[in-house]
């Protein structure tokens, strides 16, 4: 089982907006980076997925998520209602991909960033180094154990 971090902006889609969804399940859409695409093609079923909320007062780690599903060509490249809508990108070859997430459980509480970043076991954990932005990254299980015990 690998372990991820995946960040979503809680007011286009959060924790909660996975936990209310038919099944408590729903498609990570609108990956628009060739490697956070390239992340999600590795992501197997039952891989676990650390949900950090980004762009929010504080943004943190909101909870726990699953692979539900691998990945598969995102819908909203090819509807132009979308906004993740990419008119490049060939049906026959599609650029873009989403993996379909499930919902575990909130954390007892959000682990703002701030936090995250004073702690030395954290320092090798992508999300905290400077410059880092991808939505979406690999979490050792160092860090996984680090964060799951400060919960």
């Amino acid at each position: 089982m690998a372990l991820w971090l995946m960040k979503s902006e809680p007011d286009v889609f959060g924790i909660d907006d996975l936990k209310k969804s038919p099944n408590q399940t729903a498609g990570w859409d609108g990956v628009r980076n060739y490697q956070a695409r390239n992340f999600m093609r590795q992501m197997k079923a039952g891989d676990g997925v650390l949900f950090y909320h980004s762009n929010a007062t504080p943004s943190g780690l909101a909870g726990l998520a699953v692979i539900a599903a691998e990945a598969q060509p995102d819908p909203t490249q090819f509807d132009p209602a979308s906004h993740y809508h990419d008119p490049k990108s060939d049906p026959a070859k599609p650029r873009w991909d989403w993996v379909t997430l499930q919902y575990v459980r909130h954390f007892k509480r959000l682990i703002p960033l701030t936090e995250l970043k004073t702690y030395p076991e954290l320092a090798d954990l992508p999300l905290v180094q400077k410059g880092t932005r991808l939505s979406v990254h690999p979490v050792s299980q160092h860090d996984w154990d680090f964060i799951l015990s400060i919960e």
